[in-house]
């Protein structure tokens, strides 16, 4: 089958046993998921799509009973998977099967370090590289509704079609640069399964603007964000159909002693309040018990000398300058803090993986900084 042949859509499960047993000897296999999370913490897997050995199979796991045949060829460290914008979909992998796909090679990623965009999208990637203009109709299409209409199968069979092509030219493109064992370091880290663990008390890091709370109050709202990313996972459902940021925030600022005060927090819905005013009272009044070396901080930006200051704006400039001649946003290679914290001996980002191999031979050794 061709790959500008429809595709296989497989709701039974022999005709996917016998669609991964024809690609066990395969080294490369395109990779693309559709799912939805509007109403739940999870994402829902609603579809999956393959592209390998000239073959394209959408896979209903809605229909399936099982899905191992295709989590064995996803978890096969002999086969690379070729995704974009990889993350969203490892999550959904790791939520269905309980490991992430590895190893793999993300378009996005590459494009970003190609100079083709920070963000860019399949569809604008496939244009610019390939000439090809993608149908954008069915990017919003409900992908729990059965049966799945043929124009969506089709839609989706797009997502993959294009990625062997789509890897071969960055591949190629990246070894011309030597780029290519540098990129993988960063797909690696993409491939660590505790990046897809929910991790309730880190919650609060990901609420806006927390880093205007001081002390104690960061604490509090610590505590109050756990206790809400413990109460989604358990009802499956939105975060924000709990608790929204903005009334945590206004909870840690305030920290209510008594259900009066509670009561007067910002759109704190009635319900919760009855249902679970104790207990929010509980963590905030938990939280203010804690020392002060207790509360989360932000890391303190290093403590540099006169010399090191200047030597902050030359190397800025420099990355700048390297930024600009590879197409990459600067502040995507490194910022102030990064700077600063190399200096003063710190491991940060800008010494690893692409940023390292962009900013090779461009940055003095880091001995010679210190002198």
């Amino acid at each position: 089958m061709p790959l500008n042949a429809p595709p296989l859509y497989i709701t039974d499960q022999a005709t996917l046993a016998g669609f991964c047993a024809g690609l066990r000897d395969v080294d490369m296999l395109a990779l693309d998921t559709e799912f939805i999370r509007d109403s739940s913490y999870y994402p829902r897997l609603c579809l999956i799509q393959i592209a390998g050995a000239g073959q394209i199979a959408c896979i209903d796991p809605l229909a399936l009973p099982s899905l191992d045949p295709l989590l064995a060829l996803l978890y096969n460290p002999g086969i690379l998977k070729v995704l974009h914008a990889a993350h969203q979909d490892m999550e959904v992998l790791f939520q269905s099967g309980g490991a992430v796909p590895a190893p793999i090679f993300d378009t996005q990623l590459a494009a970003l370090v190609l100079g083709e965009g920070s963000q860019i999208g399949y569809a604008d990637l496939v244009a610019r590289r390939l000439g090809v203009v993608l149908d954008k109709a069915h990017a919003r299409a409900d992908w729990q509704r059965r049966p799945l209409e043929p124009a969506w199968l089709s839609y989706a069979a797009d997502d993959v079609r294009y990625l062997p092509d789509l890897y071969r030219q960055q591949r190629a493109a990246l070894i011309e640069r030597n780029w290519l064992a540098a990129l993988a370091e960063d797909f690696a880290v993409l491939c660590e399964p505790q990046r897809y663990q929910p991790q309730p008390q880190d919650a609060w890091r990901r609420i806006r603007e927390h880093p205007r709370l001081r002390g104690v109050q960061r604490a509090v709202l610590r505590a109050l964000a756990a206790w809400r990313e413990t109460q989604a996972m358990q009802q499956d459902r939105p975060r924000r159909w709990i608790l929204g940021d903005h009334t945590l925030l206004d909870l840690a600022r305030r920290m209510p002693r008594t259900p009066e005060e509670l009561a007067r927090a910002q759109d704190l819905p009635p319900a919760t309040l009855a249902r679970h005013g104790a207990v929010l009272l509980e963590r905030i009044a938990a939280a203010r018990a804690e020392l002060p070396e207790q509360w989360p901080t932000r890391p303190r930006r290093p403590q540099l000398a006169a010399r090191q200051v200047e030597q902050v704006d030359i190397l800025l400039t420099m990355i700048a300058a390297r930024a600009h001649a590879c197409g990459i946003p600067p502040q995507l290679l490194a910022g102030r803090e990064d700077v600063e914290r190399l200096l003063v001996g710190e491991d940060v980002p800008l010494r690893h993986g692409w940023r390292a191999a962009v900013l090779d031979g461009v940055l003095p050794p880091l001995e010679q900084l210190r002198r």
